[in-house]
């Protein structure tokens, strides 16, 4: 069985840095998608970064572009969102996620049943 587990998550002032960070066991990365993505109190989960695995394309969201860095440690099979410049906005649980699917519509992975997901972590920006 695949399973991530998220850690990094904290509380930090606006403007403020955190590196979250995901280990994958029971996966490869090799021709998958994997991300991060966030969950705001009372709104809908929502994609922060993806990258394709396969091809190596990225994919940010809007909010966060020049902001967020995805990236991976192969190695480790651990996967890292650099925060940086982060806004009260920004205050969610964060989750990382792996599985095959589309990786540049975040919303298809989100609906993908076959997408294994984290437990997230809580990121509070004031």
């Amino acid at each position: 069985d695949v399973q991530l587990v998220e850690s990094g998550g904290g509380a930090v002032q606006a403007g403020g840095s955190l590196r979250l960070s995901c280990v994958v066991s029971g996966h490869t990365y090799g021709c998958a998608c994997v991300g991060w993505f966030s969950q705001a109190p009372g709104k809908e989960r929502e994609g922060v970064a993806t990258n394709n695995t396969c091809t190596g394309l990225t994919y940010y969201a809007h909010s966060v572009k020049d902001r967020f860095t995805i990236s991976q440690d192969r190695d480790k099979n651990t996967l890292y969102l650099q925060m940086n410049s982060l806004k009260p906005e920004d205050t969610a649980i964060y989750y990382c996620a792996t599985g095959v699917s589309v990786c540049r519509d975040f919303a298809l992975v989100i609906m993908d049943p076959l997408v294994y997901w984290g437990q997230g972590t809580q990121v509070t920006v004031s």
